[in-house]
């Protein structure tokens, strides 16, 4: 295999034009790449192109780069033809892995031999998706947090037979297209991000069927409260923040106590019970009902899209805590 190290990534491949593909589509689009889309679903390009022109707003605001067009993409139903000029795929298929191994066995047969396969898969590993290609060193995990094209995280995870010139090269595109794209050094089911925040439901989950709090108040404990800071810096950052003037250092000696304290009377479910699943529908509902009627446009999504558009906008930056509400910038 050709090495990956010293191609320049403008061709891009898209395999699957599902939520996820649609978003990193309309994002690669916007930095000025060439994109070339695939997928044998029903009126897959009518949805792929009505979903980019829906992001595009929100791209616009972000920051289009001086070659960024959506006139740059092109669909095809034929897989072969979508990688074959490709110097990156980006593969956005079902989480089944019968499927991911023949996809991979046939992106690998078709694409350039120096180009980087990547998966957005957040439950497969990429040792086993590889597993069946003839040149499984090119191939990562290049994983988004949902929508792609909004949320700047992508874990980087190489399978067992990832090469380092992979990996590397992976980051840095993902970089300069202005992703905070993390390594993830090992493989573990869910890879980073997704484990974090279900270790956090976990908890959510509980001390709602404890009965410690409703639904609606345990959004507001998280979105109202740590989630604030955590937009900012991480839990880490945070703690050498708590540590005062002693930092991190006396977070550890004097204050971990504590934290591990209340490590001891978690939760630990590992099943969602009937009731507490019912509960949550009903409280879910009953909070979108009341967002509903406070949006104009009256979705849920495009909502928190604005919003998080608004927050990541560098045109109307605002306040913390105060999503809705830009600052008034300071005359001179």
């Amino acid at each position: 295999m050709a090495s990956t190290k010293t191609r320049e990534i403008r061709n891009v491949a898209i395999v699957g034009t599902g939520v996820i593909g649609a978003s990193w589509a309309a994002l690669y689009l916007a930095r000025g790449l060439n994109v070339v889309a695939t997928d044998p679903a029903p009126n897959a390009e009518a949805n792929l192109r009505r979903y980019i022109d829906a992001a595009w707003k929100d791209l616009t605001a972000l920051g289009i780069s001086p070659n960024g067009s959506r006139d740059h993409l092109r669909f095809t139903l034929d897989l072969k033809e979508a990688v074959a000029g490709a110097d990156l795929v980006q593969e956005n298929g079902p989480e089944r892995k019968d499927f991911k191994l023949k996809l991979f066995a046939d992106m690998d047969a078709a694409a350039p031999k120096d180009a980087i396969i990547a998966s957005s898969s957040s439950g497969l590993t990429m040792s086993v998706m590889q597993s069946a290609c003839k040149y499984p060193e090119r191939c990562v995990i290049g994983h988004p947090f949902n929508p792609p094209h909004m949320v700047p995280l992508v874990e980087v995870v190489a399978g067992e037979k990832t090469s380092p010139e992979t990996v590397e090269r992976a980051i840095s595109f993902y970089t300069s297209i202005g992703k905070r794209a993390i390594h993830v050094r090992k493989e573990v089911v869910g890879h980073v991000a997704n484990r974090l925040q279900a270790a956090l439901y976990r908890e959510v989950v509980y001390l709602i069927e404890q009965g410690v709090l409703d639904v609606a108040d345990s959004d507001a404990a998280v979105c109202w409260g740590p989630g604030l800071r955590w937009g900012l810096m991480g839990p880490n950052l945070l703690f050498h923040l708590a540590g005062g003037q002693g930092g991190i250092q006396h977070f550890m000696e004097h204050l971990s106590g504590p934290v591990a304290t209340w490590w001891k009377d978690l939760g630990t479910i590992t099943e969602f019970s009937p009731e507490v699943k019912q509960t949550i529908v009903n409280g879910v509902l009953k909070e979108a009902i009341a967002l509903q009627s406070q949006n104009s446009n009256g979705s849920v999504t495009r909502c928190c899209w604005n919003c998080l558009r608004r927050a990541r906008s560098p045109k109307k930056p605002y306040a913390v805590g105060q999503t809705l509400r830009p600052i008034k910038r300071r005359a001179g």
